[in-house]
């Protein structure tokens, strides 16, 4: 294990399961390190001396490179381990593949992140059923385009872009298993869903999915 690169990672997080995925789908064993989220045990003061942000993921290697941010961890290790990629070589692809992932990752994810729902509930006083349409809102207005890019895509295939895993599925699979605890009505996306039923028949997602991960409760 003392070659291999350590995951700070907590199991629900959609953004470690975005990592874990990337990891999985390129055969690279890892250390995996739980913190959790909801007992503040990312923001202890060993962990901020890892990751000055506090937050979640972090991938710190044997050479000592550390890395935070999701989206930079999957690009790195796409560059670093490039079998098999999760990027199209052609850079307008690239592209297309790109604006799909962050459509989720930025569009999405930050206004539905745990410390943005705590903020509802500690100080604006939303209780659970408000809390869940919000974060259904923020899905949906990103998922409504998503899905007519999906259905008008000539270069579509068994996943996003093509017939092979990309960052954009990587994306979008760990958003759709986020969604299920917040009771998000997916029922208008059928190309999502196809995309998401066919990632739950690889291992690499399967693997990564929250529960079945060590500290999965």
């Amino acid at each position: 294990m003392k070659d291999n690169p350590v995951l700070y990672n907590y199991f629900r997080s959609s953004t470690s399961v975005r990592v874990r995925i990337a990891l999985n789908l390129k055969n690279i064993n890892y250390e995996y390190i739980a913190l959790h989220l909801r007992k503040k045990e990312h923001q202890s003061d060993e962990y901020l001396k890892i990751n000055p942000y506090g937050l979640l993921p972090t991938l710190k290697f044997p050479s000592g490179i550390t890395l935070n941010q999701s989206l930079a961890i999957l690009e790195y290790l796409d560059e670093v381990y490039p079998t098999p990629s999760i990027l199209p070589l052609n850079p307008i692809d690239r592209a297309k593949v790109r604006s799909m992932a962050y459509a989720i990752a930025l569009e999405i994810h930050p206004l539905n992140n745990l410390h943005v729902l705590n903020h509802l509930k500690d100080d604006f006083m939303a209780d659970e059923v408000k809390i869940k349409s919000w974060f259904s809102k923020w899905v949906h207005k990103a998922f409504s385009p998503f899905e007519k890019i999906l259905e008008n895509d000539k270069k579509g295939g068994y996943y996003c872009f093509g017939d092979t895993p990309t960052l954009a599925d990587i994306c979008l699979f760990s958003q759709v298993v986020n969604n299920v605890r917040f009771d998000v009505d997916l029922s208008k996306y059928p190309n999502i869903n196809s995309i998401y039923e066919r990632c739950l028949t690889n291992d690499a997602f399967i693997k990564a999915l929250p529960k079945n991960q060590p500290d999965a409760e």
